[in-house]
């Protein structure tokens, strides 16, 4: 393994002035890591994690909705042409709806959303503080930000916007 202090690509050509400590960076992540873990967020979302797992209810909706979207797979094979496809769909989101009204599974959602959003803006944060062109990944299908790679209008050269 290479030595724990290392001098990284822009610090060789002057962009960065120190190395990069590697076995500091790994202490504070780590330090970062257990904060998360023993935050309220993460307690919360730990808790509803458990209910839903412990609840009758949600095993047996989570069943049907397993099998209902085992059989919509199967329609959706041959396509919405498929003489049982509509309602093979419509089963799926009958028994997404019936798990959502349970209170263990919108509560349990509601704390992983929490948990989520403060780990997007942890990594934004993170990311930004190098520089703020490089792009973060997150979970959320309708981004807020605008620009290269987000589907907004941007002046890239990438030939598809601007």
């Amino acid at each position: 393994m290479a030595s724990m202090t290392q001098t990284l690509p822009a610090a060789e050509q002057g962009v960065m002035e120190a190395p990069a400590d590697m076995a500091m960076l790994l202490s504070h992540a780590f330090e970062l890591g257990d904060f998360l873990k023993n935050s309220a967020l993460a307690a919360e979302y730990a808790y509803w994690k458990d209910k839903v797992l412990q609840d009758a209810e949600v095993q047996s909706l989570s069943k049907q909705f397993s099998k209902a979207k085992e059989k919509f797979t199967e329609c959706e094979r041959f396509g919405r042409f498929h003489p049982d496809y509509n309602a093979a769909l419509d089963q799926v989101y009958e028994m997404e709806s019936r798990l959502d009204q349970v209170e263990s599974v919108r509560m349990y959602k509601a704390a992983e959303s929490s948990l989520d959003e403060l780990l997007n803006d942890i990594s934004r944060t993170l990311a930004h503080a190098v520089s703020v062109s490089i792009k973060v990944p997150d979970n959320n299908p309708n981004p807020k930000a605008s620009g290269c790679g987000n589907g907004g209008s941007c002046s890239c050269g990438s030939g598809g916007c601007g």
